[in-house]
């Protein structure tokens, strides 16, 4: 499996993610070409080579046409994505980052999340930052995200609300559950965007993972610190084989609610909303409720960080009066996927690994989905098509 190991030794912000992953062999030149077209106004990226304190690395330089941004809020922004040409991995990862923003400065001000109205990150070339992380990750095959702990710096800093303690009380917020450290610079070191791809987009927190690593990249972000360079540092490399990667123990976060009095109609709108917020699963259960009424229970888990936004959506589209909330250690195996070719189109296979043992092999629903109705065939013949192309494949 393809995979990214961030190491914010430094601190994290929205250009050094762009530029660590430029410096590990993302394109930027096809970057912007693809925000060019995605967003509203007009983007260059240029990259430059630096070296700073006695370390080569590259820095990532944003302009955007865009001399007076609006103080966008979360519906506008998704909007933009709903409405710009990118990839699906892309669109949905970056709304899930945008969320993640939205509702850490709820939660700070005391707002509800659709009252929230972005300065700094309702920019133009925070909206590059976002879509551009996601974008490189998703271009350059990475499958699994990993992140060290998060160095947030010392002292205060300024934004359009005063004087504020660092780390900056939306960073705080997205850091909540996560390790972190002061790091060796002072200032601010990880901003609210940096926090919040770093968040959305690992599916794990701590030490190095199981990896060959093939690139190392550096990217600088504006600051210049003297106790070091104020740089983030990414591992890209392959997953598979290695030996000890065996399976990730990982955090998620377990939603519950039981309800009695919902017509079962809803339940499917229920699960489609929950997964478009990010839910990494979701099922029910039948169960007896007081006086012997027949209900359902709901369990969602979700990344840490993301329950909020989930359980809003639970309360929103359910009947319930509350949602329970706890955090469980999962054991997971190491995924990839193998594309694989069927009589009816392409069929992503989504395999699971202990080590060299393969112990799983699954055909994506929505691929197979889209193959059986291109083709006017059953699902089950797809499916079976794609699991023979694979063994045959494998063997």
């Amino acid at each position: 499996m393809r995979a990214a190991h961030f190491d914010p030794f430094a601190g994290a912000s929205g250009d050094m993610v762009l530029a660590a992953l430029a410096d590990a062999g993302g394109d930027l030149d096809d970057l912007a070409e693809a925000l060019s077209r995605a967003l509203p106004f007009g983007v260059e990226l240029a990259p430059e080579r630096l070296v700073r304190r006695g370390l080569a690395g590259t820095y990532a330089r944003v302009r955007v046409a865009e001399d007076h941004p609006p103080h966008r809020g979360l519906s506008a922004l998704l909007a933009i994505l709903d409405a710009a040409d990118l990839p699906g991995p892309v669109a949905e990862a970056s709304a899930r980052t945008f969320r993640a923003l939205a509702e850490a400065e709820a939660a700070v001000h005391g707002v509800p999340v659709e009252k929230v109205h972005f300065h700094e990150v309702g920019a133009g070339d925070t909206l590059v930052d976002v879509i551009g992380a996601h974008w490189l990750l998703d271009s350059m095959g990475i499958e699994q995200v990993t992140s060290g702990p998060v160095a947030v710096g010392s002292g205060t800093v300024e934004i359009s609300h005063g004087t504020m303690p660092l780390p900056a009380p939306a960073t705080a917020r997205l850091l909540m559950g996560l390790p972190v450290r002061a790091g060796a610079n002072e200032g601010e070191l990880t901003t609210p965007t940096g926090a919040a791809i770093l968040r959305s987009s690992s599916s794990a927190f701590g030490g190095f993972p199981a990896l060959t690593v093939e690139r190392v990249g550096y990217g600088f972000g504006t600051r210049h610190g003297t106790a070091g360079p104020n740089a983030l540092r990414v591992f890209v490399g392959e997953t598979s084989g290695v030996g000890g990667h065996d399976a990730a123990l990982e955090e998620v976060a377990v939603l519950e609610t039981t309800v009695d009095d919902m017509p079962g109609e809803w339940i499917g709108r229920l699960f489609e909303t929950l997964h478009d917020r990010g839910a990494l699963e979701v099922s029910t259960v039948p169960v007896s409720m007081k006086k012997s009424r027949p209900g359902v229970r709901v369990m969602v888990l979700a990344r840490p960080g993301e329950e909020r936004s989930l359980a809003e959506a639970l309360l929103r589209e359910t009947t319930t009066f509350g949602v329970r909330i706890r955090t469980e250690r999962r054991l997971a195996v190491a995924r990839e996927h193998v594309e694989v070719e069927t009589p009816w189109g392409a069929v992503r296979v989504k395999v699971g690994t202990l080590g060299e043992e393969e112990v799983q092999a699954s055909p994506e629903y929505e691929d197979v989905r889209r193959a059986a109705e291109g083709g006017g065939v059953t699902l089950a013949r797809v499916h079976e098509a794609a699991l023979a192309a694979y063994r045959a494949r494998a063997e």
